[in-house]
């Protein structure tokens, strides 16, 4: 039996192209939402004309997915790199630390997921009930066994994982909120950082 077709190699350009689109694309989904932005828009943004970025996407919806796709790839590598070797309250100490450096790099990205889920993931559902949960499952059960030999206090892996992310998103997702109360100050994520971590990993800490 002849093997299954591969998909050509994208080159250089076309991979830098691509990059370009999905950054351009994000600034303008997140300034006027999925109904509120063009193709035009995210071509006249990247630089491109409107037939070259079709070469790439066919559909502003290809653009969107791709898009959140990609967030959603940059988002879970933390996670995938929580080593079931390491220390536990290492590696969790980390996971938060990346995450929070995450939201305060990217926000555009971490409020048009938000945006998504709140209106149900119709353009991602197949992601999160697949590659997403999958993920989430494997380090749940690196996090239960680290309970079970006794290095973490007893606490729900997934639940532990969802209190992470809503934490450390709450600072991209929320600013505006964050902002109003305690206005900008210079080392304001160094603190959210510093807390974050210390309520987590110390409410993690084995007792006796």
């Amino acid at each position: 039996m002849a093997d299954a077709p591969t998909a050509p190699r994208k080159t250089r350009i076309q991979a830098q192209n691509q990059e370009l689109i999905l950054k351009a694309a994000l600034d303008v989904f997140s300034a006027y939402g999925f109904r509120g932005a063009t193709v035009d828009q995210i071509a006249a943004n990247c630089g491109l004309s409107k037939p070259n970025l079709l070469y790439y996407f066919r559909r502003k919806e290809d653009i969107y997915v791709a898009v959140l796709e990609h967030t959603l790839h940059d988002w879970l590598e933390p996670l995938r790199k929580l080593d079931p070797a390491g220390e536990p309250l290492d590696e969790i100490a980390r996971y938060i630390r990346t995450k929070i450096r995450m939201s305060r790099d990217n926000p555009k990205a971490s409020r048009l997921f938000a945006n998504e889920i709140l209106h149900g993931a119709p353009a991602v559902g197949a992601y999160l009930k697949g590659p997403l949960r999958e993920l989430v499952d494997e380090k749940a059960a690196v996090i239960t066994r680290w309970i079970a030999e006794g290095r973490l206090n007893p606490v729900d892996p997934h639940h532990l994982i969802f209190a992470i992310w809503a934490t450390t998103q709450h600072y991209a997702d929320f600013d505006a909120q964050v902002h109003a109360v305690i206005g900008n100050p210079p080392d304001l994520m160094e603190k959210a950082e510093a807390t974050l971590t210390t309520l987590l990993v110390e409410g993690l800490r084995p007792r006796g």
